[in-house]
C-alpha cells in the first residue's frame, strides 16, 4: 500500500506491497498470532481467573486493531465506541511505517503490562525481534514502527486504568450466606469465590452489566418432585450414566485454569487454559484457515475478545445476583452425599454458565466474520493432553461446549441454556453495534 502526497494532503507510506524483500515477509499475520499465544500461555502461568483473562485479551487485542487498520483504509477505529476510548495515537504523515510490526508491538506491550511474569514475555520479545532484525527492515523504519506500537500501547494502558479494576481488588471478599439456596465453597480446595465485584467493570461494548440480565433460575427447592429437584436429579443421573463421547465432551471443554488434584495427603495443582483462551485459539485457527491477512486478524481476534469480556461481566453479574447453589453441594446435601460431578466444580456461583455466555457470544463474532458455515477443527486442547473435535459452525461449537458443562456435572440444564441466550443476544448486540469497516 504505497501512498503519495497529492493535492497538498501527505498520505502514509505502509510496508505492505513494494519489491523489497522485508516488506512481504512482515506481513505474515503470525507475529500476531504467535503474540497473542505468548500472552495467552502467561495468563495459563500466571493462573489468572476467566474473567481477568478476559480483560488482558480485550486491551491487547484493542491495540493491535488500533494500529493494524491504519494498513487498509476501509476499517475504521473503535474509539468513540468502546466505552471511554478517545481518539488513539496516528501515524506522523508523509513518513513509512511497517504497521504489522507496529500492531505486534501494541499488543506484545499492553498484554506485558497485564500479566505478572513480565520475564516470559521479555524472553518471547527477545526472540522475535531476532526475526524481524533478520528481515533487514531498514533501522529508522523499525524503530518509528516500534515506537507507534508503543504509543498506542500506552493510551491504551491510560483507558484501561480508569475502568475500576484497581479498585475491584480491595473490595471485600464475598461472604457465605447460610441461605440454603446460596452457593457455598467446593471441594477439594474450597477456594474463595472469584470475581464477586466484577459487575464493577467498566463494560466495553454493552451499556452496562445488567443489559442483558436473563431470567430467574429456577425456584430453589429441596422437595422431591420440584423442578428444581428435577433439575439436580438430571445432573446426578447424567453424570453417572455419561458415554464416551459425553465424557470427552466434558472435558475438552473444562478450561478450569487452577485444577486442584488430590493424591492421598498431597494436593497439586494443574494449570489449563482459561475459557476465554480457548476461543482465542479457536480465532487464530479460523484466522489461518481462512487466510486472514493481519487487519482481518486483528478484527477477528478484537470482536471475539469484546464479546468475551463483556460475556463474562454480563455472566458474573448474574452470578452474585442469584447466588444459585452448585449441583455438587445440593446433590450431596439431599440426593447423594458421596456423589462426585467429573468436572472441578469452579469457585464461584451456578448461574448462568459462563462456558455457555462467553461461548455464545464468542460464536456470533466470529460469524459475523467468517460466516456460518465454517467448518474447522479444533486441536487447541492437544497441548493439554486431549483430542481434537471437529464442528461445521461456530455455533455448534458454542452448543457443545454449553452442553459440555451439563455432562460436567457443574451445572443444571437451565443454566447452559438460558445462558446460551444471554450470550448470544450479547453477541449479537455487539456484533451489531460495534462498527469496523467504512
Amino acid at each position: 500500500m504505497k501512498r503519495i502526497h497529492i493535492a497538498g494532503l501527505v498520505l502514509l507510506f505502509s510496508c505492505s506491497g513494494g519489491s523489497t524483500e522485508y516488506k512481504s515477509k512482515v506481513q505474515e499475520p503470525e507475529f500476531l498470532h504467535r503474540t497473542l499465544k505468548q500472552i495467552t500461555d502467561v495468563i495459563v502461568h500466571d493462573i489468572f481467573s476467566p474473567p481477568v483473562a478476559s480483560r488482558i485479551y480485550a486491551y491487547s487485542t484493542v491495540a493491535a486493531y488500533e494500529v493494524a487498520i491504519h494498513q487498509d483504509s476501509s476499517y475504521v477505529s473503535l474509539a468513540g465506541q468502546l466505552n471511554g476510548l478517545t481518539e488513539t495515537p496516528r501515524p506522523e504523515q508523509g513518513l513509512e511505517y511497517c504497521f504489522p510490526i507496529s500492531a505486534m508491538q501494541a499488543m506484545f506491550k499492553v498484554g506485558r503490562t497485564l500479566v505478572f511474569s513480565e520475564d516470559k514475555m521479555d524472553a518471547y520479545y527477545a526472540g522475535l525481534m531476532k526475526e524481524i532484525d533478520a528481515m533487514d527492515v531498514p533501522d529508522d523504519v523499525l524503530k518509528r514502527s516500534v515506537e507507534y506500537g508503543n504509543k498506542v500501547a500506552d493510551h491504551i494502558i491510560a483507558w484501561s486504568s480508569g475502568d475500576n479494576y484497581k479498585q475491584t481488588r480491595s473490595f471485600p471478599k464475598y461472604s457465605i450466606s447460610n441461605d440454603p439456596s446460596t452457593w457455598k465453597p467446593t471441594p477439594p480446595a474450597y477456594m474463595d469465590a472469584v470475581e464477586p465485584h466484577w459487575n464493577k467493570i467498566r463494560p466495553f461494548a454493552i451499556d452496562s452489566a445488567a443489559q442483558f440480565v436473563p431470567q430467574p433460575p429456577t425456584p430453589f427447592s429441596t422437595i422431591k418432585g420440584s423442578d428444581f429437584y428435577k433439575d439436580a436429579y438430571a445432573v446426578y443421573e447424567a453424570g453417572k450414566n455419561l458415554t464416551a463421547e459425553q465424557r470427552e465432551i466434558a472435558f475438552f471443554w473444562d478450561c478450569n485454569p487452577f485444577m486442584m488434584n488430590v493424591k492421598g495427603h498431597v494436593m497439586f495443582a494443574t494449570k489449563k487454559i482459561s475459557p476465554g483462551g480457548h476461543w482465542i485459539n479457536i480465532t487464530a485457527t479460523a484466522c489461518r484457515q481462512a487466510d486472514a491477512d493481519i487487519v482481518r486478524s486483528a478484527e477477528a481476534y478484537v470482536r471475539v475478545s469484546l464479546s468475551l469480556v463483556d460475556g463474562f461481566i454480563s455472566c458474573w453479574d448474574e452470578k452474585y445476583r442469584s447466588l444459585l447453589i452448585r449441583p455438587e453441594t445440593y446433590i450431596n446435601q439431599y440426593i447423594d452425599e458421596n456423589w462426585v460431578p467429573v468436572l472441578q466444580t469452579p469457585p464461584f456461583p451456578e448461574y448462568t454458565s459462563g462456558h455457555s455466555v462467553i461461548s455464545a457470544a464468542a460464536a456470533a463474532a466470529l460469524t459475523g466474520v467468517f460466516g456460518e458455515s465454517f467448518a474447522f477443527t479444533d486441536s487447541t486442547e492437544i497441548e493439554f493432553g486431549l483430542g481434537i473435535r471437529s464442528f461445521t459452525s461456530f455455533n455448534q461449537a458454542a452448543d457443545e461446549a454449553a452442553v459440555s458443562r451439563f455432562y460436567g456435572g457443574i451445572h443444571y440444564i437451565p443454566a447452559c441454556e438460558i445462558g446460551k441466550q444471554e450470550g448470544a443476544a450479547l453477541g449479537e448486540f455487539i456484533r451489531k453495534k460495534i462498527r469496523t469497516h467504512e
